[in-house]
């Protein structure tokens, strides 16, 4: 069902920056009433200036139970509906040489896993009481076409943006005879301070707003996968059906680990 995201009541987490923040940007501008979250209240602020009247500022961690349990009370103090949810709020840590740091994968998880949990658990009593009988709320979900095949240093990212992915999946057979639509995002790398950190090659690289532009179109067109670039995610999806190729001929070319060594 397609759909048009105009005058609609939504939550952006991970607002702060990146594609949260260029999202938030895009739909204020067709008059929407956007609450915006993330741990930089700062940043916030400075976000709300584009808008005052249509955004507003809901500080939180999304990895924390208790701090999104009182998230969730203020939320419902600033809206009794959710129209879309678009959980954007993620984290990044590589494991360099197999260290398989159990503090790091708990923190990834705790931010790329656990936090689109809570999300959903604070979001889905104000999109269950949805007004509309033509137009189903839409909970969408940022992921990562890393899920699609295994990249070396990329065990707790690549591992969390999968469980996300499955998920998804889940919440979307678990509801498939009530009005929730769930959408997994996959983008590819985009210009953001979470990839500014990478010192590798980042094929067909976007910029925030134009990855906005995209995941606005793919959530009017009523998708519910939104790869993108194709470029990048159609040879990503067709290695990850052929995955002896990926580990014969790109795996070998990328990993930098040439021999375990430990103390």
């Amino acid at each position: 069902m397609t759909i048009q995201i105009r005058d609609m009541s939504i939550w952006v987490t991970g607002a702060s920056s990146g594609i949260g923040r260029a999202l938030v940007s895009q739909l204020v501008e067709s008059n929407n009433f956007v609450i915006v979250s993330s741990r930089s209240r700062d940043r916030l602020l400075e976000l709300q200036k584009l808008s005052p009247q249509r955004i507003r500022v809901l500080e939180c961690d999304v990895g924390s139970d208790a701090d999104m349990d009182r998230a969730g009370r203020v939320l419902a103090s600033m809206t009794d509906q959710l129209d879309l949810v678009v959980a954007c709020a993620g984290i990044c840590e590589y494991d360099d040489g197999l260290q398989l740091d159990s503090a790091s994968y708990r923190r990834v998880f705790d931010a790329n896993f656990f936090g689109v949990v809570n999300t959903l658990r604070q979001a889905l009593p104000l999109m269950c009481g949805h007004k509309s009988s033509s137009t189903a709320p839409v909970f969408a979900a940022v992921g990562s076409l890393s899920s699609t095949v295994g990249f070396p240093r990329a065990e707790a990212y690549g591992a969390s943006k999968a469980a996300l992915g499955y998920f998804l999946d889940s919440v979307r057979a678990d509801t498939a005879r009530v009005p929730l639509r769930i959408v997994h995002i996959r983008p590819g790398f985009i210009s953001t301070p979470l990839t500014e950190q990478n010192d590798f090659a980042m094929p067909f690289l976007m910029t925030p707003e134009r990855a906005a532009e995209r995941i606005l179109a793919g959530l009017e067109s009523g998708a519910g996968l939104i790869d993108f670039p194709r470029r990048l995610s159609w040879p990503l999806r067709f290695l990850g059906c052929f995955r002896s190729l990926w580990f014969r001929f790109c795996a070998p070319r990328m990993t930098r680990i040439n021999q375990l060594r430990y103390p």
